[in-house]
């Protein structure tokens, strides 16, 4: 992680020294390059920033995305590497970047990409059907330890972020659910609101549709503190009347998936830099502001030091994870 936060820091120095120095810019057309299929939430993070950069006139160059989510995104990052120093390629990803080697032998390594921002957090909530007899977050829990094995967590893919938090979940507390995987949020969203599972931890933009409907409904959010005031969704309930999850009882105080941007290695620090500047004007605009009243992200735009921070941080605790769990790929 030391290669990670060198590579910002010179960024850092140039965007210092910019006026001193005749700005780069894209002369041909940027790759957006989007680990994740068409539809998914890279590839709506992608396109909304496409469309803030084209519409604020930001950069001039025209802008093409390229969906690469094969291999949970291996396939994006693995491009990445066959481009190093091309500064025309932008790929977009969550934490899924620097967490994939740890649990699947790739022929990538994080030291392949050079990150650029961190625009949005991702906010995971558990929820339950509507009628569910939890009423709390801790009802669910206790269900679990006294029926080891039966209560039944949905979520999207296997070791990736939604099954590596259940795990957190019963790490923290003893409990123990049965976790079963599916191809998305989408489903996942589905199968609790037709009762087939117990619960999941969807972001709120994939339950928001059934909480609306009245057929789910959120126990907590894992975040430091409450997510923004909003209009009702259900009832007289918004996303502000959650609890957090440290306050309904559960010791873990935050689990958020960023949305990030990265450049093939070895590109000059004066493009990193350009593309830094590009993604702090992006946060300004109607359409990013838009983007996160839809998708009820919280707006972070992290670079430099604190993107390089945020990455040792959540590297660290999420593989503490990995680890305990057995998941860790060999060496």
């Amino acid at each position: 992680m030391t290669k990670i936060k060198t590579a910002l820091l010179a960024a850092t120095a140039v965007m210092a020294a910019a006026p001193a120095m005749a700005e780069w810019a894209p002369n041909r057309p940027v790759e957006f390059v989007v680990a994740s299929g068409a539809g998914g939430g890279s590839d709506n993070f992608a396109r909304t920033i496409q469309s803030a950069l084209t519409r604020n006139d930001i950069v001039d160059a025209p802008m093409v995305v390229l969906n690469k989510g094969g291999g949970s995104g291996a396939e994006a990052f693995l491009y990445a590497r066959q481009n190093a120093g091309d500064p025309n390629k932008l790929i977009f990803a969550t934490n899924n970047v620097y967490l994939l080697p740890y649990v699947a032998k790739l022929a990538y390594t994080t030291e392949d990409l050079q990150p650029v921002a961190a625009l949005a957090l991702d906010e995971f909530l558990v929820w339950v059907k509507a009628d569910s007899p939890y009423e709390t977050i801790t009802d669910l829990i206790d269900a679990a330890k006294e029926a080891p094995g039966t209560i039944v967590f949905g979520g999207s893919q296997s070791k990736d972020t939604d099954e590596t938090l259940v795990a957190l979940i019963e790490q923290t507390t003893g409990a123990d659910f049965r976790y079963v995987p599916f191809n998305g949020g989408g489903e996942v969203g589905v199968q609790l609101a037709g009762g087939h599972i117990a619960a999941n931890v969807n972001n709120p933009n994939e339950n928001v549709g059934q909480w609306q409907a009245g057929a789910v409904r959120p126990l907590c959010v894992f975040a430091p503190q409450r997510m923004a005031e909003s209009e009702p969704i259900s009832g007289e309930m918004g996303w502000h009347d959650i609890p957090t999850c440290s306050e309904a009882g559960l010791d873990i105080e935050s689990y958020q998936m960023p949305r990030t941007v990265w450049l093939p290695k070895d590109t000059d620090p004066e493009v990193v830099a350009y593309y830094q500047d590009a993604m702090t004007k992006v946060a300004e605009t109607p359409e990013w502001q838009d983007y996160l009243t839809k998708t009820s992200q919280t707006g972070a735009v992290l670079v430099g030091d604190e993107l390089a921070d945020f990455i040792q941080k959540n590297e660290d605790s999420t593989v503490k994870v990995f680890q305990a769990e057995g998941w860790t790929a060999a060496e």
